[in-house]
């Protein structure tokens, strides 16, 4: 129990090995360089944590546990306290600024994910005052399949990265948040349907820049940009209009770029990956035959006879 008048420690994600303080062991996991999202994997004794609290909204998220079904423990949200249930898949949330603090009864492996809160209020801007977005706390003592699904995304993101890494996560956060704003907010947006969808003359624009760019690290937020929409409704309409997330899309047009530089071309394989935007050969051997079913030397010779 903090003593009165003792100033609560504070967290900040943003910052190089924030949450060391905090915890018996460093997080086994980390990601790096990811704008307005912090994903860290922990694997922890039983612990208990001092009294503080968070510049950015924390989810924490159960992943395994050294017993068969549960990892018991209790948590302090706002000064209110409870037992958690702490299955496989619960989900906890930490609002920024909320005074928080928790003990862990049995060795666990758990998920947090930290958000800034502006990523919100950029978010719901088209639906909701941004001073009214505020997040309800939650205890670790129920699931939800959504937000498991995207810290699976986040965890296995951290460790292997990859071509379209930062447009891969900027769709994941966008989507997250938009479902936060839906599901755990104080005051729920009214959300635009966009009945009208988006024009050719704007898929023509973005499409046209996304070919031009093949080369650049292409981002959901720059695209988005492009279009003069909020990242969740572009998201949103590129996938009705083109059938392919913008992530899916632009995977798409780096690999027939690539066919069309071994047919046409005298570049190295290597060198087309660096034209299109993959960060090495192997990069793109591994995403041609995924999607072309044969690897680059082998669609040049098959070319050849």
């Amino acid at each position: 129990m903090r003593a009165t008048g003792q100033p609560v420690e504070l967290i900040d994600y943003k910052q190089e090995n924030a949450s060391d303080w905090v915890v018996p062991r460093p997080a086994v996991l980390k990601s790096s360089g990811w704008d307005e999202v912090h994903f860290e994997l922990h694997q922890q004794p039983t612990f208990a944590t001092a009294e503080h609290q968070h510049l950015m909204h924390v989810l924490a998220c159960g992943f395994a546990y050294s017993s068969d079904v549960c990892a018991l423990g209790s948590r302090s949200l706002d000064g209110k306290l409870e037992r958690e249930r702490r299955n496989v898949g619960d989900v906890a949330i930490i609002p920024a600024g909320i005074s928080h603090r928790c003990s862990w009864d049995t060795s666990a492996q758990f998920a947090v994910l930290a958000i800034d809160p502006a990523l919100l209020r950029q978010t719901g801007q088209d639906w909701v005052d941004p001073d009214q977005i505020e997040l309800v706390p939650q205890f670790m003592s129920s699931q939800d399949k959504f937000i498991q699904n995207v810290f699976s995304a986040f965890k296995e993101e951290a460790e292997t990265g990859g071509i379209g890494s930062h447009l891969l996560v900027d769709s994941l956060k966008t989507a997250l948040a938009i479902h936060l704003l839906r599901n755990y907010c104080t005051t729920r947006p009214a959300l635009s349907s966009y009945a009208d969808g988006l024009s050719q003359p704007t898929l023509a624009l973005v499409t046209d820049y996304i070919n031009a760019h093949l080369h650049h690290t292409l981002t959901l937020d720059e695209i988005a940009t492009i279009a003069q929409l909020s990242p969740y409704h572009f998201l949103r309409l590129f996938k009705q209009r083109k059938g392919l997330t913008p992530h899916q899309y632009i995977l798409q047009c780096r690999i027939d770029k690539a066919k069309h530089l071994l047919q046409h071309s005298q570049l190295s394989i290597a060198e087309i990956a660096a034209r299109v935007g993959f960060s090495d050969q192997s990069h793109l051997t591994r995403y041609f035959k995924r999607i072309v079913g044969v690897t680059p030397k082998q669609f040049l010779q098959s070319r050849s006879q």
